[in-house]
């Protein structure tokens, strides 16, 4: 049945195209992904919204442009169990790291069999007849090239909150779980610390604090927040600490946990993430006394 009305259709149409037309006119809206982040920050900056508000629509934006290369945990820092390790040394494992899924591997690391999750090994106390294969869970395994906002639909979509990523030639290159990505999103987003721009691991935030990589080389925080780390020798002979990250462990002793405080020379360092028993970073800002451990 045709339109009684054509010509009033056509001109409703065409009245609201116009009407966005001289919308964009008036206040054009940003035509690159830097444009829109400006503009976020412009919002911030007269308060329409907040700067945690800030910071996880930065991270959507960000997280676009993002792949699972590029935030998983490197293989060689992969906490890794192996099929035939004593119920014991699994344990310890599990409580040394604090993680809640591990990748189990037969003979072989590049062959990860399944992944154990650490709640899990309550059952081998309560039924001792079974056995470590029987507890794990099937492994899922994702290229480097698997764009964040694909593998987070993945993740939602079949509860897994850990994948192996495997590289062009099928050999493992890392993990990444859902925590990893959904960090890109609620995490802190940086502003580029001028000192540092060239390197990208020492960077300002929204609250005038600083977010620093824990590879960070020390003589570098020294540069920018104008204090003096000094590297302390190891037991061993005159081997230094090279970067933040280790320099910190040592001195505390421990590998850090999120959430620990540590302070030196005039400095609190707060532990924002780790992977693969590293520091991966910091949150760094003054301390507000003069009362310094390091």
């Amino acid at each position: 049945m045709s339109d009684p009305h054509p010509a009033r259709s056509h001109e409703k149409e065409d009245r609201r195209t116009f009407l966005q037309k001289v919308a964009e006119f008036i206040h054009p809206g940003p035509d690159s992904r830097d444009e829109l982040i400006e503009t976020l920050a412009d919002a911030e900056d007269n308060e329409i919204i907040d700067a945690e508000s800030r910071v996880m629509l930065e991270g959507v934006i960000r997280m676009a442009d993002l792949t699972a290369g590029d935030v998983m945990v490197a293989a060689p820092r992969m906490d890794l169990i192996s099929i035939d390790s004593p119920y014991d040394d699994i344990l310890h494992l599990v409580i040394d790291t604090a993680h809640s899924r591990f990748p189990v591997y037969e003979d072989d690391r590049e062959n990860i069999i399944g992944i154990l999750l650490a709640k899990d090994l309550l059952k081998l106390q309560r039924a001792p007849e079974l056995n470590i294969r029987a507890l794990l869970r099937p492994a899922v395994f994702v290229p480097e090239s698997k764009g964040l906002n694909d593998l987070l639909r993945e993740f939602r979509g079949n509860r897994n909150h850990l994948a192996v990523v495997i590289d062009e030639f099928g050999r493992v290159a890392g993990l990444i779980t859902i925590e990893d990505v959904l960090e890109q999103i609620v995490g802190e987003i940086e502003d580029e610390f001028d000192i540092a721009e060239e390197e990208g691991d020492i960077f300002a935030l929204a609250d005038r604090t600083y977010r620093v990589s824990g590879d960070t080389a020390i003589e570098k925080v020294n540069e920018a927040f104008g204090v003096d780390l000094a590297p302390a020798a190891t037991a061993e002979g005159d081997r230094r600490f090279e970067t933040i990250g280790g320099l910190i462990a040592h001195e505390m002793g421990h590998v850090p946990k999120r959430g620990e405080h540590h302070r030196m020379a005039g400095l609190d360092f707060v532990v924002l993430h780790t992977k693969g028993g590293a520091v991966r970073w910091f949150k760094v800002a003054p301390a507000h006394s003069d009362d310094d451990t390091g």
